[in-house]
């Protein structure tokens, strides 16, 4: 997946498709993989990188939503169980099985708690990953260290899904170019090209690159540009009133002391209503989330104080061992794109449903907001076929439910430090015995070597520091501090890889200081930006 074969597809006065996806978060790559694989032409355009934003700020959970049940949303529910199920087998490379301990403090939360997950294992059926049960309280100090002792009577074990959004979503991304579908990042919608009816038949776009400007017609514009969606349909109609109503959560990363073992935390209730998941990821521990109305969406979201503290007074109301504000190693914001119901005056955005929903304007274009990225393979699928219904155009039949991911490999070692890249490990080693140098680790502490700089480079379209260290490896969100301490060293692998000089690499330093700022409550005074 190169970016300059990309933008060679797209030269001409107007190159036209079957489909133009704008946005390339998890819905507008699954729509480009769900529309390729039937047998569509796609173009895909993303403003900034692929899920520079919400998309790569999850939880890392796909999960049915336990909250959703409570909520008496069983629809959802079911949906999000089943497509869990399908991401478990298709991606089990990124995608794995993750026990979660719910502490119970009381004989009411153990009852209460054992018969709602019962009923969530029932509705998830053959895609179940694990039977809900009710366990003592040695066994959840057995499995859980570092849980506090006060009160606690005993404890609920379930199972749902742990994975890595933007790996998921490079991996997915590939696997639409592999069907023919064109992608290019750093490359905005400027304006919709509409005909004398005002009907839309295509977007403006512009190359932020090269500054090159592009037009390419589409007999379908899909608008999956999430919390930014609102934009793309002011194009068509100037002065709309908002789709959606924005929530922002937030995410705090601490080591693996905090929470020893290989089962995750799931605490019910906190104090602002929102459920508090403290999850293994990639030898780390993710703590969130927040809930925190947002009035203007951006790309790059920062915490706010009293998030902060939040996530921090409430982890250490059921840690033996709290952690502090120094003990955080990142911390990242993201964005939730709810869908604003007419009837949703007055709920909090933990409460507007997490369902989908397609927008359909006069004028043809096609938006899609809401969602999740459990569902994001089914949203896609919504999408295509509505599309389909929209301009009478002869039904296909979707392949995706069964389709395996780029890199798909069985009987995933997680205990391998790149297990995530799956197949393409094979590659890789490679790349490594034509170039032994690239063995040598950037960073021996988070496993990363300089082979995965240059892999991500030549086979996964990233063009800055930013996309390397933040999406294409994790370590911006896995540790900033040791990000910023690899970034000159990265910066000029990729100079290397891009043909690009002395003073490139200083602007993508410097970018990349400003960028982290929102990840570290404190920029390391050795930094050398």
């Amino acid at each position: 997946m190169k970016r300059d074969l990309m933008l060679e597809r797209l030269d001409g006065d107007t190159v036209d498709f079957d489909f133009i996806v704008a946005g390339g978060g998890a819905s507008g790559i699954g729509i480009a993989l769900e529309a390729a694989s039937r047998g569509y032409s796609v173009v895909l355009l993303e403003k900034s990188d692929f899920v520079k934003s919400t998309s790569s700020k999850s939880t890392k959970l796909v999960h049915g939503g336990v909250r959703y049940l409570a909520q008496g949303d069983i629809a959802l529910v079911r949906e999000a169980c089943v497509e869990r199920g399908r991401l478990l087998l298709n991606a089990p490379h990124l995608v794995r099985n993750q026990t979660f301990v719910i502490p119970t403090f009381g004989w009411f939360d153990e009852f209460l708690y054992t018969a709602g997950l019962t009923v969530y294992d029932l509705m998830a059926g053959r895609y179940s990953m694990g039977r809900s049960r009710r366990i003592s309280k040695e066994n959840v100090i057995g499995r859980l260290p570092s849980v506090t002792r006060n009160k606690l009577t005993a404890g609920v074990l379930y199972h749902d899904g742990q994975f890595d959004d933007a790996r998921l979503a490079v991996n997915v991304l590939q696997t639409a170019a592999d069907y023919g579908a064109v992608a290019v990042n750093y490359m905005p919608v400027e304006d919709l090209l509409k005909d004398t009816t005002g009907r839309i038949k295509g977007v403006k776009a512009r190359d932020l690159l090269s500054g090159r400007e592009y037009n390419i017609g589409g007999r379908a514009v899909i608008n999956a540009t999430g919390v930014f969606a609102d934009e793309i349909m002011r194009m068509d109609k100037p002065g709309m009133p908002p789709t959606m109503r924005p929530s922002q959560g937030i995410h705090l990363v601490v080591n693996k002391s905090f929470l020893p073992g290989d089962d995750a935390v799931m605490i019910p209730k906190t104090d602002d209503g929102r459920v508090l998941f403290a999850v293994p990821w990639h030898g780390k521990v993710v703590i969130g989330t927040t809930d925190t109305p947002i009035e203007k969406p951006s790309l790059e979201p920062v915490a706010l104080e009293e998030e902060i503290e939040f996530i921090l007074s409430t982890a250490g109301k059921y840690l033996e061992k709290a952690p502090q504000r120094s003990d955080i190693l990142s911390m990242f914001a993201g964005l939730r794109p709810l869908a604003a119901a007419k009837n949703s005056n007055g709920k909090k955005t933990r409460e507007i449903s997490r369902s989908h929903k397609i927008i359909v304007s006069s004028g043809g274009l096609m938006t899609i907001i809401g969602g999740k990225w459990t569902t994001f393979r089914k949203m896609a699928e919504d999408m295509v076929s509505r599309a389909e219904k929209f301009y009478r155009w002869p039904r296909t039949r979707s392949v995706t439910k069964n389709m395996k991911i780029r890199g798909y490999e069985e009987g995933v070692d997680i205990s391998d430090p790149w297990y995530y890249y799956g197949a393409d490990r094979k590659a890789m080693a490679e790349l490594v015995r034509e170039y032994p140098v690239l063995d040598d680790y950037l960073s021996e502490k988070l496993f990363i070597k300089k082979v995965q700089v240059v892999w991500a480079v030549r086979e996964e379209m990233a063009v800055t520091v930013e996309d390397v260290l933040s999406r294409r490896t994790r370590v911006q969100l896995l540790d900033a501090a040791e990000s910023l301490r690899i970034a000159g060293e990265t910066a000029h692998i990729m100079a290397g890889e891009l043909g690009k000089d002395e003073h490139w690499i200083e602007e993508q330093l410097k970018s990349y200081e400003q960028v982290t700022h929102n990840y570290l409550p404190a920029i390391p005074s050795d930094f050398k930006g």
